[in-house]
């Protein structure tokens, strides 16, 4: 009994065994009929060749199209990077270029067009029996008083009847005359400045100022606003 039980195991165990290879082989057949017949399709048939074909094309240019629009992106960086660089420096030329100006025109190695102002200092009325006349005379220091004062709010040039000054100008009174630079003028003395005419009388008319002092001294003084002056450039005396 017992050798014929396990032999029925042993049957049975075969029949389940032939089931599980049939099983698996019939899926093994399906799939490799199934994905077999998609590449024998596709390897057959042209038009789904070229399909495939463009498609791997069209990846490829997506990721070729990326790296230009990457790269265009770097090379506007560079672009903008270098356009402002070139500004900058232009706008430091430019600030060279004005100051130098500036310079030149407080040296008065050139002229100096523009508005500005115009003062004019006269001796005062006097009685030569009765006054002293240095009491009503313009000296140095009253045509020194005005210069500095047009220097400090801005002038561009200036100029003493006609004569232009520089920062290393000699103004020296001589009796009723002046020389400056070593050239004499008498009075009336003009005085010519160029620059903001609006902050030139201004400074000139505040109240316990210049024009005040120079009032008090009695020297006659009148202040013009004019809207273009034209100052010659220093005299070469060699």
């Amino acid at each position: 009994m017992k050798k014929v039980s396990k032999g029925r195991k042993d049957r049975g165990r075969y029949v389940l065994y032939a089931i599980v290879f049939l099983v698996l082989g019939f899926i093994f057949a399906f799939s490799y009929r199934t994905l077999g017949k998609d590449k024998v399709d596709v390897a057959q048939n042209p038009s789904l060749q070229k399909e495939e074909q463009y498609r791997e094309e069209l990846i490829a240019q997506k990721e070729r199209n990326k790296e230009l629009t990457d790269e265009i992106f770097m090379k506007q960086n560079e672009i903008r990077e270098f356009e402002q660089s070139i500004s900058e420096n232009e706008n430091n030329h430019a600030g060279l270029v004005e100051e130098a100006k500036n310079l030149r025109l407080l040296l008065g190695v050139i002229p100096a067009i523009g508005p500005g102002v115009r003062i004019t200092l006269k001796d005062g009325d006097y009685d030569p029996v009765e006054q002293n006349p240095n009491e009503y005379i313009v000296h140095e220091s009253h045509v020194l008083q005005v210069v500095n004062e047009l220097k400090i709010s801005g002038a561009q040039g200036i100029a003493i009847n006609g004569q232009r000054i520089s920062a290393n100008s000699n103004i020296k009174c001589t009796g009723p005359v002046i020389k400056i630079d070593g050239r004499t003028y008498p009075a009336p003395f003009v005085i010519e400045a160029v620059g903001d005419s609006e902050v030139l009388t201004t400074s000139l008319q505040l109240r316990g100022g210049v024009i005040d002092g120079l009032v008090h001294d009695n020297i006659v003084v009148s202040v013009e606003q004019l809207k273009e002056l034209k100052l010659p450039a220093l005299r070469n005396e060699s």
